[in-house]
């Protein structure tokens, strides 16, 4: 399906990316953005058994921050609906973190150790059983692997003429990514986000490039970049051939 666009990384590191695809449509790059958002399940806490909470949080309020903590999400093992048990037992004084969870399954652990639960004081104790489950953030929203997901056109800045010598540059902000002349993408943050410091004394043209689509996407650590993008074409693919299978019947 993606062997009909053009795709080049501008930016990518293991959760975030900056990317262009050429040849796709304005609803095509809303689709996959939905589909970043909504249709790639993870893993997450889902129901909390407190064996001892002695802290000054009410068990609500420490599973909703249970809720929130990124697990790795290996999508090849696991189908929707599958749960993994965890366990959370500390004693004060200490913080409690992420990386104190412990899973019943080695595929499956807190993305990040050090996101802090709750401050247990001397005598306060929290111990817990924890079910995660996998699922999809059209769901629910802590089912979200993409925490930041949006594109933008991509834009051509073309000089066409020298500035009046007299005339005083306003700041010409511009955000994403532009097309030089030649060709060559550049991220808007390398100038500051302001034309007039890569282009200074020079009058510019900016137009949209049809059919081009930056993307800049972030996960919450449950998988990498291309997981989520991969993952949520193919979910397209998926709901567009059982939409062909059922409209020939």
């Amino acid at each position: 399906m993606v062997a009909d666009f053009d795709i080049e990384f501008i930016e990518r590191d293991d959760r975030n990316a900056r990317f262009l695809v050429r040849g796709a449509t304005p609803a095509f790059a809303n689709g996959i953005r939905r589909a970043m958002i909504a249709d790639v399940p993870t893993f997450s806490i889902d129901t909390v058994r407190f064996v001892e909470n002695s802290s000054v949080m009410f068990d609500e309020m420490i599973g909703l921050r249970l809720g929130l903590v990124p697990l790795s999400t290996p999508l090849d093992d696991f189908e929707v609906g599958d749960e993994v048990t965890l366990a959370l037992d500390v004693e004060g004084p200490a913080t409690a973190y992420s990386g104190d969870i412990e899973s019943s399954d080695a595929l499956v652990q807190p993305a990040d150790d050090n996101i802090p639960i709750i401050e247990l004081k001397e005598q306060q104790r929290i111990e817990l059983e924890a079910d995660a489950v996998l699922d999809r953030g059209r769901d629910h929203a802590k089912h979200q692997g993409g925490v930041a997901v949006g594109y933008r056109h991509l834009q051509r800045v073309e000089v066409v003429d020298d500035a009046g010598e007299f005339d005083e540059q306003e700041p010409n902000i511009l955000r994403g990514v532009i097309e030089t002349a030649d060709g060559e993408l550049v991220a808007t943050g390398e100038f500051d986000h302001d034309l007039t410091e890569r282009y200074p004394g020079k009058e510019l043209e900016v137009t949209d490039v049809p059919g081009a689509f930056v993307f800049h996407v972030e996960t919450d650590g449950s998988f990498s970049v291309e997981e989520l993008v991969t993952r949520a074409v193919e979910s397209i693919g998926d709901r567009a051939a059982e939409l062909e299978s059922k409209v020939a019947v």
